[in-house]
């Protein structure tokens, strides 16, 4: 077995934790106004930048159930040009250390952060990313996500991407204490594109998209840092803190992931943003499909009519949401008029959504 499918391998294995766990209704996912900046951004991990002081950071990270605070803090602030998607990262962190160097490598097995972005909402053909404190990078697409028969393509590589560490403290060193790390990327929207012609800047428009700070509890051993081992001799859980919570612990539900709307207000203006009443036909939508999925895992059978999945009336803004399924040999798929916009909102069986 190659090195790269035992990467997969483990990952897989770590994701699926809680899999076909139902989402806690009363999650809302969260969002931020990202504005435009026609400053030169220098990427060098600081925020010298003068468009990085004029805009607000996100709230601070949540455990990934969205429940307990977490030990340290952690905030982000993003801007963006007709050229990149720049993310400034603040990370509270005592102990700033990483043994990490090779990229592609699990870069999780140390203290990270991590970015996930779905460009179009569908929850497939989706990117991540993960950074170490020493600038280590890993990042893959994946087709759909784990609760599917999914492909991830490891070998898949951010062209282009920038990024920059800059520690407040000392790395590597158990002798002293740390105040964290500061870490600063510029993505470029051509690592997003489908087609070499498509213009998939998000001016005015929406993406999803969450960030995740992976921690762990670590011991010394012969004068370094490692993860923290049991009793036994096994790695303690990590810790996962995360801008908008998941509600169980599993990153890869990217319904659940937050709304970045990406403003052509210069930064310093002030703009506003709503989640539209479709992404909340959308989420209902999700229920739905896991309802259905936890079905076939229980039953080896889909439901056949909409009551059996969700026999009360589906009201959303003072809305009647009128779902409505059709069942195939492979599959089915889920579809609903929105009464605010009139579009016409789909699910399938894969968990794949789309509206005509």
């Amino acid at each position: 077995m190659s090195l790269k499918v035992k990467y997969v391998g483990v990952l897989f294995w770590s994701v699926c934790m809680g899999l076909f766990a139902q989402s806690k209704s009363s999650i809302i996912p969260k969002s931020y106004i990202a504005y435009h900046t026609a400053e030169n951004i220098k990427i060098d991990g600081d925020d010298g930048d003068a468009s990085w002081n004029k805009v607000n950071w996100t709230d601070l990270f949540i455990d990934i159930e969205g429940v307990k605070k977490p030990t340290y803090n952690t905030q982000v602030k993003m801007i963006w040009d007709e050229t990149y998607f720049y993310i400034l990262a603040k990370i509270e962190e005592p102990h700033v250390w990483a043994d990490i160097k090779d990229h592609d490598a699990i870069v999780f097995y140390n203290n990270d952060f991590e970015i996930f972005v779905d460009p179009n909402g569908d929850t497939h053909n989706y990117y991540e990313l993960e950074i170490n404190a020493i600038n280590t990078v890993w990042d893959l697409f994946l087709t759909k996500p784990y609760r599917e028969t999914n492909v991830i393509l490891n070998d898949w590589t951010a062209t282009g991407l920038k990024s920059a560490i800059k520690i407040d403290g000392t790395l590597n060193n158990p002798n002293d204490a740390d105040k964290g790390w500061t870490l600063e990327i510029a993505i470029p929207w051509t690592v997003y594109k489908k087609s070499y012609f498509e213009k998939n800047v998000p001016n005015d428009s929406f993406w999803r998209v969450n960030f995740s700070r992976v921690n762990w509890d670590y011991q010394i051993t012969n004068g370094k840092y490692e993860r923290k081992k049991n009793t036994k001799g096994g790695y303690l859980p990590e810790y996962n803190w995360v801008w908008s919570p998941q509600g169980v612990i599993n990153m890869h539900e990217p319904e659940k992931w937050g709304y970045v709307y990406f403003s052509s207000k210069e930064v310093g203006a002030k703009d506003t943003f709503e989640i539209p009443n479709d992404e909340k036909i959308k989420w209902k939508l999700y229920e739905l499909y896991r309802a259905q999925k936890k079905q076939y895992k229980a039953t080896k059978t889909w439901f056949t009519a909409i009551k059996s999945i969700e026999p009360r009336l589906m009201i959303i803004d003072g809305k009647t949401i009128k779902p409505w399924l059709e069942n195939y040999r492979f599959g089915w798929t889920i579809s609903v008029q929105s009464p605010f916009s009139n579009k016409v909102l789909f699910i399938k069986e894969d968990g794949r959504f789309f509206s005509n």
